[in-house]
């Protein structure tokens, strides 16, 4: 079966060295998880890639916060994944003095019919 990239976090696998993405919508979510994770500056000649999620992360989580993270998300997905329209962005405040974040994006991939979520906590 063809593979289609590495998955991250990298692992060993005993068929190809390394455990692989097989499938379209498991290769997007990657990718998506990655745009949300990468902090503007980061990727190697595409300085303004990136949400940079951790940035938010001591923040004193309000309605503005909240806010400015979906708009840097759906500006950065937009032109970074045009194959994904975003639907939705739930972030989880129901412990706003742990300093940590969790936030669900529920999104479709228009050109295969397929609607996904991503839900992960900083």
């Amino acid at each position: 079966m063809a593979t289609l990239g590495v998955k991250l976090p990298i692992t060993k696998n005993d068929i190809y060295g390394y455990t692989m993405i097989y499938n379209i919508p498991d290769l997007i979510r990657q990718n998506l998880k990655m745009l949300v994770l990468t902090n503007p500056g980061e990727r190697v000649m595409i300085p303004d890639f990136g949400v940079g999620i951790q940035t938010y992360l001591f923040e004193n989580f309000s309605n503005e916060v909240y806010i400015d993270i979906e708009n840097a998300l759906r500006k950065q997905a937009s032109k970074y994944l045009p194959v994904v329209s975003i639907q939705k962005v739930i972030f989880d405040d129901s412990a706003p003095d742990s300093n940590k974040l969790s936030i669900a994006i529920h999104y479709t991939i228009p050109a295969i019919n397929i609607k996904d979520l991503l839900e992960f906590t900083i």
